[in-house]
């Protein structure tokens, strides 16, 4: 059963579109009620423990003097996990034929797969803030667009061209302030918010041909005697000239089906 290469990549395009939601938030800085700045906030993959260890790494001639500019976010992968909630049955086959344009539109192909296996993909997202009004900011942004959810539609078979909702939930929000020791350390604000990202699994692409050509014997007693008539039905082409019978598109091309019965036995039909 195992062992049929395939890979639609669909952890990396969930991973993609979540990254892809933040990567637009602006804070801007005033005083006084006049704009002194506008900044767009970085957003990297990457633990926030690696950011924490460049902030606090002393400058040396093989670091440059400005290590990280603040305020900036980051998010990484924390687990992985089955959702029963959403199970679908796994017997189940899922049809399609190929969409317009495709380079298999033409060959009379129908594509089957199972159908998808739901899995939770749980990632955290963290605000890297200097001062807390920046935080503040990129917060205020976030969260009022997941209530607590917020879909967004990813393509997750190239073949098919299928498209899938999946579902962003925010689960909770969590605030840590670093600032310890004297006046000389880097005061660091960190927001912490984690995500279940509800996406499903795929399993391999099966292409089909369409049948175009049936062959079906009848006897009156399988076990003793032959094959007594034999009936045959194909699709057959109404064109002038005549398409051959493998390249005919059933749903451009004009074709009829052909039925013909032969008897075999005509001691036995008397046809």
């Amino acid at each position: 059963m195992l062992g049929t290469y395939y890979y639609h990549s669909i952890f990396r395009k969930s991973i993609v579109a979540f990254g892809t939601i933040f990567n637009n938030i602006v804070i801007k800085r005033k005083k006084s009620g006049t704009q002194l700045e506008s900044l767009k906030c970085p957003i990297k993959y990457g633990p926030t423990q690696k950011f924490l260890a460049i902030i606090a790494a002393e400058p040396s001639t093989q670091r440059d003097q400005t290590q990280i500019t603040l305020p900036m976010m980051s998010f990484e992968i924390k687990g992985l996990s089955y959702d029963g909630s959403r199970k679908l049955v796994p017997t189940q086959f899922a049809k399609i034929v190929p969409p317009a344009g495709s380079d298999k539109e033409k060959d009379s192909v129908q594509y089957s797969q199972f159908l998808p296996v739901p899995y939770n993909l749980n990632v955290e997202m963290s605000i890297i803030a200097k001062n807390q009004d920046d935080g503040l900011q990129i917060l205020e942004q976030i969260l009022p667009n997941f209530h607590p959810s917020l879909n967004v539609s990813i393509e997750v078979i190239e073949e098919t061209k299928e498209e899938r909702d999946i579902a962003i939930v925010l689960d909770s929000v969590a605030y840590s302030d670093d600032y310890e020791s004297d006046f000389s350390q880097r005061r660091t604000l960190i927001w912490n918010l984690n995500f279940t990202i509800k996406t499903y699994l795929f399993g391999p692409v099966n292409a089909q041909r369409d049948i175009r050509k049936i062959v079906l014997d009848y006897r009156a007693d399988i076990v003793k005697r032959p094959a007594e008539i034999r009936y045959t039905a194909e699709v057959e082409s109404t064109e002038t000239p005549p398409i051959p019978r493998d390249e005919i598109n059933p749903v451009t091309d004009p074709y009829r089906v052909k039925e013909t019965y032969e008897d075999l036995d005509s001691d036995f039909f008397g046809l």
